[in-house]
């Protein structure tokens, strides 16, 4: 089955889809969003990463910054914050360089490694748009962390195949049906950018005032 680009998800997405699922779907679905200082830093540090007139060469490596990439057989586009060619024996052809190169895509995130997979999905999916569009297998990428200031080297395997193939489709179900799913509410809902509009706590069926009390207990 191929996707039509009108029915393309945001690679992006995938990040708030493993983080929550009603959270995606305030954003993606119901076009919801709001500024935190998470979110301010993370902007941030894309900025720095893109530069979409910028191609550099350095020696046998070439740089594409805010590389626009999409998969027909998974729905999704998006960009790729920087993806390196690396001159090699065995590999693809671009058009304009000798030689042939392989693909090493790389995705700057502020903070540090996480201990879930969230970063990694979202490599993942871009590397399978970049296998798609190029023809050619991405066996691994990297993640850039503000925090530590450093490439954390991720391979591709068969189970981030898998489950980015997965949220994918699971997620297209549900834009399909214009379904927001219901609150579970979690200690990480107090980081979310969306926690105000979310409102976690109503959906653990307290009373008015029960949720009143326990706000103004929060700002004390």
């Amino acid at each position: 089955m191929e996707y039509e680009e009108d029915d393309f998800l945001m690679i992006s997405g995938i990040q708030h889809f493993k983080f929550c699922r009603r959270q995606w779907a305030l954003i993606h679905i119901e076009q919801q969003w709001a500024e935190n200082v998470y979110t301010v830093v993370g902007e941030l540090m894309h900025k720095k990463a893109h530069d979409p007139y910028l191609t550099e060469k350095r020696r046998d490596t070439i740089i594409a910054r805010s590389l626009p990439v999409s998969s027909k057989s998974l729905g999704i586009s998006g960009e790729c914050d920087v993806v390196e060619f690396h001159k090699c024996e065995d590999g693809i052809k671009l058009h304009g360089h000798r030689g042939l190169y392989s693909i090493y895509p790389i995705e700057y995130k502020k903070g540090k490694p996480k201990v879930t997979d969230e970063d990694k999905l979202q490599l993942a999916a871009q590397a399978l748009c970049l296998e798609e569009m190029f023809s050619a297998k991405v066996p691994e990428g990297a993640i850039f962390y503000g925090e530590t200031r450093r490439r954390e080297v991720v391979e591709i395997t068969e189970k981030l195949r898998e489950e980015v193939a997965q949220m994918f489709r699971e997620m297209h179900k549900y834009y399909g049906r214009r379904y927001t799913p219901k609150v579970k509410y979690s200690k990480s809902c107090n980081a979310c950018s969306l926690k105000e509009i979310c409102l976690p706590k109503l959906g653990k069926s307290v009373s008015v005032k029960t949720y009143i009390t326990q706000m103004l207990q929060e700002e004390e």
